[in-house]
């Protein structure tokens, strides 16, 4: 099949929502009902998409349909023309009068305590119309939605690896320090190790985050086991309310301790963990006007925060690591 098939008039945007609208809800019916037409007409709609493409987008079960291995590509492509069409509608809608519109950021917590928070401050004072709205989620589900359309950029920890249709941007590195609240007795000792809190209670990653394995190797070098006593949490609400009410030990990124009176950085080395903090966009979707301005803010502060850790990492003590 050439590409002349799919651009020569046949392939309708109709057939492209008709062809999400069947992978989610899984058969015909439903897909029928959720656009309010008859299941004939969803029949004959995927039967026109399916000869322009030359092959079967979905698997016929007795109990519905599921996409066949041409199917999840060109569905995935769908969802993202539409999502292009959705933002371009918008963006003449908000032009027309005279508004920049709404950008949609997902975060989580090892991209929330300061770069997002700081560049949304910069954006309202220059763009006090423009609707900034923040959805928290775990690394995995946001680039989901950020494949799906239903958000325009994520801010936070960068992965390691990201589905080829992503690309992420550094913005800045920032270490992960041990934290305790600022009248901890370990804050006595002068010389702390890691060892030496392996009896405290800990607050710890939830499994199957990058900190948590990063955690996990670093106890494992130094032949300790994990605190037996921990809770394991993602809340930033609930581990600063932990931190600072009880004698729990966490580890988070630096700039939450120093942004914090009432949390101290413990001076235990933990050089082996540092984090790169961005952005992550989709490859073929450029930004909508919002999210370009968010951009452009986040990039800003980005470049404050690098020179903070600079400042930082020159005056903190050699044995802090």
């Amino acid at each position: 099949m050439g590409t002349d098939r799919i651009l020569d008039g046949r392939l309708k945007i109709r057939h492209l929502v008709l062809v999400t609208a069947i992978a989610d809800e899984g058969t015909l019916v439903r897909a029928a009902e959720s656009l309010h037409i008859s299941q004939p007409v969803v029949t004959r709609g995927l039967r026109e998409v399916e000869d322009v493409l030359g092959v079967p987008l979905f698997e016929r079960l007795p109990r519905g349909v599921v996409p066949t291995e041409y199917g999840y590509p060109f569905i995935e492509r769908a969802r993202s023309v539409l999502a292009e069409l959705r933002t371009a509608g918008e963006e003449v809608l908000l032009l027309q009068s005279g508004q920049l519109g709404t950008v949609t950021v997902g975060t989580h917590l090892a991209g929330s305590n300061l770069l997002l928070p700081r560049a949304i401050a910069g954006l309202k004072a220059e763009h006090p119309k423009l609707t900034v709205v923040v959805r928290e989620g775990t690394p995995d589900t946001l680039q989901q939605l950020l494949l799906a359309g239903d958000l325009d950029l994520t801010v936070g920890r960068l992965s390691s690896t990201v589905p080829v249709r992503l690309e992420q941007e550094r913005l800045h590195q920032e270490p992960i320090r041990l934290v305790a609240r600022s009248g901890h007795l370990v804050h006595d000792r002068p010389r702390v190790s890691l060892s030496d809190l392996v009896t405290f209670p800990w607050i710890f990653p939830v499994a199957q985050t990058a900190l948590r394995a990063e955690l996990e190797a670093v106890f494992f070098h130094e032949g300790l086991p994990l605190p037996a006593n921990r809770v394991e949490c993602t809340s930033m609400l609930t581990l600063r309310n932990l931190l600072v009410s009880t004698d729990v030990i966490a580890a988070l990124p630096m700039f939450i301790a120093v942004d914090d009176a009432a949390l101290r950085i413990l001076p235990t080395p933990l050089s082996s963990i540092r984090r790169s903090v961005g952005v992550t966009l989709p490859k073929d979707r450029a930004p909508s006007a919002a999210a370009a301005v968010l951009l452009t803010h986040l990039r800003h502060e980005g470049a404050r925060l690098a020179e903070l850790e600079r400042e930082y990492a020159r005056s903190e003590p050699r044995s802090h690591g």
